[in-house]
């Protein structure tokens, strides 16, 4: 069974909220720097949203682990 686009979209927008948000943290904790840390998130934001989109698209075509739809149905 595979997912709408709309799915995978909304799955890589929320954890990207949570990794941005723990982005931020280290960034700050390394530099000490609040705008700096601001500034990596928001890059990180952007790029890792559509890594993870195009991850999740990709994993969609790859058989390995799949179930046949044949398999979850017993008489």
């Amino acid at each position: 069974m595979g997912e709408k686009h709309y799915r995978s979209i909304a799955k890589a927008i929320s954890w990207r909220m949570i990794g941005t948000f723990d982005t931020m943290i280290i960034a700050f904790i390394v530099t000490g720097k609040l705008k700096l840390s601001v500034s990596i998130g928001l890059i990180e934001l952007f790029t890792k949203t559509i890594i993870y989109y195009l991850h999740e698209r990709l994993w969609l075509k790859i058989q390995f682990g799949k179930k046949d739809k044949a398999e979850d149905y017993q008489i």
